[in-house]
């Protein structure tokens, strides 16, 4: 060829065209990944030391480059205005309102009505899912009414800048770090798109309101279109809702609870959060509130929880309420994805009134509580204003103590009985 090349150039008499050859490949970047400033000081020193991180991981740099480069200081985490507490359980409804109040919402006529009409629309998609991960139709429906009102209410901030604000705000900087790389690994394995990434004020994205490491865990492509789309595609958004409760060990055609009446003189200290044999709870007097046996689906084993005391609704909780707690572990989240997936399958409830002439105590009140229980040797345990297994079973210590019904239910009734009793001693408040 060369000789051929230099013959035609000689008898033309002219010089031979040089022939390109490959362009030249470009190095790789190395070092630090440069950036604009965020316009706070402390937000460019925390992503530059971040990327590092990441890079140092083995991240794609490109990946990383597009998840940080838009960053900003957003007045929710980093303004003047910011106050710690108000991302505290102070401000969580499900801790700062009585249990019939917080139920307002998810059992209102509306959203049960919308949730019926969801599951009325599409019923072979419901079919398929419920085929598919073994989780009851109403559940996943109830979980994306009480995260998003069906979609309505996905969130409108950048998912990496939510984190990004969480992590230099820095009470949950661990966290927030571990879901941005989460999100960095969501594009890299082509999940999803930079702009995809739509979140609540947390970092939650989607339908169902994920954390991007649940996304990585959960997500689902129920349509085989090649995405995860759980902010648009809803199939998708509901399968991965669906995977994550069968992961979390839900049962189809099992209950998540079933409502119950007790005998006169019935031992509520028996609500210690310990399950025994539903044939142990029926042995001891306990029936279904709607008449009837129990119909549990197979399951076997049970906790009674009294959600107002021995005065209001009484349930026996299955391990599908534990499978909802996964979700959200707060007792009246789990509650209100129960109850009103049940009013959309047709069955509201509860049947027993709520006992709305009792006070229920402020997180405020309930540190008080705990503190006091502890220093008369009752251990509650950490005085953090939650009412949780550990300052219930304080408090029932303490009523049957003093003869009283040992519900464990934290009411100023019972606050005012406590402080009336005398200290006996200083417990340990620490778990």
């Amino acid at each position: 060829m060369t000789a051929l090349v230099a013959a035609c150039a000689t008898s033309s008499g002219q010089a031979a065209p040089l022939i390109a050859g490959p362009a030249p490949v470009p190095a790789p970047e190395t070092g630090p990944i440069t950036y604009a400033t965020s316009g706070h000081a402390g937000m460019d020193a925390w992503r530059a030391a971040f990327s590092e991180k990441a890079l140092a991981a083995g991240h794609d740099r490109d990946v990383v480059k597009s998840v940080l480069s838009g960053i900003s200081p957003l007045e929710l985490w980093l303004g003047s205005a910011f106050q710690p507490a108000k991302t505290g359980i102070e401000d969580q409804a499900e801790f700062a309102k009585p249990i019939w109040d917080y139920l307002r919402v998810p059992m209102s006529n509306s959203r049960i009505s919308t949730g019926a009409s969801r599951l009325a629309e599409n019923p072979a998609l419901f079919d398929a899912l419920e085929a598919a991960y073994n989780v009851d139709r109403e559940a996943i429906v109830a979980i994306w009414g009480m995260e998003t009102s069906f979609g309505a209410v996905k969130g409108n901030f950048d998912a990496p800048n939510v984190l990004a604000n969480m992590a230099v705000e820095g009470r949950r900087k661990s966290l927030a770090e571990r879901e941005l790389l989460s999100i960095i690994k969501i594009l890299e394995q082509g999940d999803a798109d930079r702009d995809d990434l739509i979140a609540g004020w947390a970092g939650a994205m989607g339908h169902t309101q994920f954390m991007p490491s649940t996304f990585i865990a959960y997500a689902e492509d129920f349509d085989g279109d090649g995405k995860k789309d759980i902010w648009e595609n809803e199939a998708d958004a509901l399968a991965s809702t669906a995977n994550y409760l069968a992961n979390s060990g839900y049962t189809l055609n099992q209950p998540w609870g079933i409502e119950v009446l007790a005998p006169t003189g019935f031992d509520f200290s028996l609500a210690d959060g310990n399950e025994r044999r539903v044939e142990t709870w029926s042995g001891a007097g306990l029936v279904p509130a709607r008449g009837g046996a129990f119909n549990t689906g197979g399951a076997n084993y049970a906790e009674l929880w009294l959600p107002a005391g021995a005065e209001g609704p009484k349930y026996l909780l299955f391990n599908n309420f534990k499978a909802f707690k996964t979700y959200n572990n707060a007792d009246s989240y789990a509650f209100a994805v129960g109850l009103s997936g049940d009013a959309m399958g047709g069955q509201t409830g509860p049947v027993a009134s709520w006992p709305t002439h009792l006070t229920p105590l402020t997180v405020a009140e309930i540190k008080i509580l705990q503190a006091e229980l502890n220093a008369r040797g009752f251990d509650a345990g950490v005085v953090d204003g939650i009412p949780g297994r550990r300052t219930k079973g304080a408090l029932q210590a303490f009523q049957k103590s003093k003869g009283l019904v040992a519900d464990g239910y934290p009411t100023k009734q019972a606050l005012s009985a406590v402080m009336g009793s005398p200290v006996v001693g200083v417990a340990s408040s620490t778990n």
